[in-house]
């Protein structure tokens, strides 16, 4: 199938007014464009929880984009060449057993090639089949090493996830030597998962990732998160980081989710307050021991709050064109094709 032609079900081919909109923020989706600064940017990407799990652990997904480093595959990295709108890497769970993952920018937010064929309205079903088309034609390596049964679970984490959550952008910026000195250290160290949902999560691997080009900038949040890495902590430290830092420049927006019939996210949340504002954890411990209840509360006041979206503006696609006025257009990006065997 011709993904330049694809539509989902009942949406309309995008106009060439959106056409034009999605082109020129192709690299500037949460102020992450390359649109010829003179420097590189990291981005915390703070994403929301969603589905069964979700509801159970409703402290989201956290991801580290680059707009200056690009992918050659899944698990090498370079340095972008003119056009390309950089990568998002991760850590992920049961994925052939890799530790990160790379993925560029507009496969990872929408599961295709090119800014034309992102869909208006997201229905379930033809989402999953973009995701698998686009896992055919560009992640080879991946596929081979993903059964079956188990697509449904991977893609979604890897392609299209602006379908599924709404996310938080968070945005420093980055020297060449520190790119360069990270993709070194990467592509030269074992890609080897020790993936632990407690020790060594997809927060740790982003504070790993910010720590390394701003030393000790993030870290766990003790009292408010036991202990555990949460994306909203990381977001929340770096936050507080670039504040007391003059000459540090925060920039934070929020990509909606895709409007479809998929069911929508919902805000995520550090430990305690998980336990305290979640009503299938709230209820027993209100039940069993409303002293606790209480010590949460406090915990949660004095050390767990943080508005993600304070000041942060959300970027709608419709309005994209007349938001970012005055930006240069970009020239149309294609993803990475991995070698044929």
């Amino acid at each position: 199938m011709d993904l330049r032609v694809f539509s989902l079900p009942g949406s309309r081919r995008l106009s060439s007014a959106i056409w034009r909109a999605r082109c020129r923020v192709l690299g500037l989706i949460a102020l992450l464009a390359v649109t010829g600064s003179a420097h590189g940017d990291v981005s915390l990407l703070v994403e929301e929880p969603y589905g069964l799990f979700g509801s159970v652990n409703p402290t989201g997904h956290s991801a580290i984009y680059l707009n200056r480093v690009c992918a050659e595959s899944p698990t090498v990295l370079r340095r972008c060449e003119p056009g390309e709108a950089g990568v998002v890497i991760s850590r992920y769970s049961n994925i052939k057993k890799f530790d990160w993952i790379a993925i560029p920018l507009l496969p990872y937010l929408y599961a295709v090639d090119r800014a034309e064929e992102v869909p208006e309205w997201a229905e379930a079903s033809s989402v999953e089949r973009i995701r698998e088309q686009y896992a055919e034609t560009h992640l080879a390596s991946l596929v081979s090493a993903t059964q079956r049964y188990d697509a449904k679970n991977v893609w979604p984490q890897l392609l299209g996830v602006a379908y599924i959550r709404k996310i938080y952008s968070f945005e420093v910026p980055t020297s060449d030597d520190q790119d360069d000195l990270l993709i070194s250290e990467y592509n030269d160290s074992a890609n080897r998962s020790h993936f632990n949902l407690f020790t060594n999560n997809c927060a740790d691997f982003a504070r790993r990732v910010l720590n390394f080009y701003y030393p000790h900038a993030v870290g766990r949040n003790i009292i408010a998160d036991i202990g555990i890495t949460t994306p909203k902590q990381i977001a929340k430290a770096l936050a507080h980081y670039a504040h007391r830092q003059d000459s540090l420049d925060l920039n934070e927006i929020i990509i909606p989710q895709v409007p479809g019939d998929i069911p929508r996210s919902h805000a995520p949340r550090g430990v305690v307050e998980s336990l305290l504002k979640t009503k299938k954890y709230f209820v027993p411990i209100a039940v069993i021991n409303p002293y606790v209840l209480a010590g949460l509360a406090v915990t949660y006041l004095t050390n767990g709050r943080f508005a993600l979206a304070k000041n942060a503006p959300v970027i709608p696609v419709m309005e994209q064109e007349q938001m970012l006025t005055g930006v240069r257009a970009q020239e149309p990006i294609t993803a990475f094709q991995e070698p044929q065997p």
